[in-house]
C-alpha cells in the first residue's frame, strides 16, 4: 500500500517518513496536490494555525484534492495535530476576531480554543497525557485505554455528535485526542514522537482493519 504524506510546506515531515519507513512502507511525500492520487491513503501533518494552513491548502489546490480523494474514491486519510483539526468543519485560530475559516470538513465539527472550552491549565499543552479510548475502534487497536501519548496544542476539536470522538485527554478539561468518521481518522497528539505506541497507532492505520 502507498502511504501518501502530504507535503504542502509546513512542518517537518521526516519523523512520520522515519515511522513508515520502519513500518515496511515506501511512503510518497507529496508536494503536489495532482499527484495525491498515485496514493492509496493519505497522511495529513500539520504545525501552525488553522487560518493559516487553511489558506495554503485552499489556494494550492489540496483542499479540492483531499476532498475528492476521500469522498469519491474512498481513500483513508489520517489528520496528526493540526492535521486532525482542519478535518473541521471550521477553526477559530488566526481568524478574525468573532469569526472562523472553513475547515475541509470532512469530520463534522469545529476548532475552538482550550482557554474557549474553561482550560485553567498552561496553554499550551505540551507533554505526555494519558489517553483514554471513547469506543472500540481500529486506530486504537491493541494498545490500552490510558496509554499515554505526547501532545503539543493549543486548540481543541469537539465533534457536532460523539460517536465522532475516538479518545479523549484530560488537561484540567476533557479534550479530544482522536476522532474518526468513516474512512478519516485524527489524532490530537503526534504519533510519530510517541515511541512505541504511536508507532502502533500508524501500524493500525497502514494495515487497517485490525479488529
Amino acid at each position: 500500500m502507498k502511504i501518501g504524506i502530504i507535503d504542502y510546506g509546513v512542518g517537518n515531515l521526516a519523523s512520520v517518513k522515519r515511522a513508515l519507513d520502519e513500518l515496511s512502507n515506501t511512503p510518497l511525500l507529496i508536494n503536489r496536490a495532482i499527484d495525491a492520487h498515485n496514493a492509496d491513503a493519505l497522511i495529513l501533518p500539520g504545525v501552525g494555525s488553522f487560518t493559516d494552513c487553511m489558506q495554503i491548502l485552499d489556494s494550492g489546490g489540496w483542499s479540492d484534492v483531499i476532498r475528492e480523494e476521500v469522498l469519491i474514491f474512498k481513500k483513508p486519510l489520517l489528520g496528526i495535530c493540526l492535521g486532525m483539526q482542519l478535518l473541521a468543519d471550521s477553526g477559530e485560530e488566526g481568524a478574525d476576531q468573532e469569526k472562523s475559516t472553513k475547515g475541509l470538513g470532512l469530520v463534522p465539527g469545529k476548532v475552538v480554543s482550550l482557554y474557549g472550552l474553561g482550560c485553567k491549565e498552561r496553554v499550551p499543552h505540551v507533554g505526555w497525557n494519558s489517553v483514554s479510548s471513547t469506543q472500540e475502534n481500529s486506530l486504537f487497536c491493541g494498545i490500552p485505554s490510558g496509554t499515554d501519548f505526547y501532545f503539543v496544542h493549543s486548540y481543541a476539536f469537539v465533534p457536532d455528535n460523539p460517536c465522532y470522538l475516538l479518545a479523549t485527554v484530560d488537561y484540567g478539561i476533557t479534550v479530544a485526542a482522536a476522532v474518526g468518521y468513516n474512512h478519516v481518522w485524527g489524532t490530537q497528539f503526534h504519533p510519530e514522537k510517541s515511541s512505541k505506541a504511536g508507532f502502533q497507532i500508524l501500524k493500525n492505520f497502514v494495515e487497517r482493519p485490525l479488529c
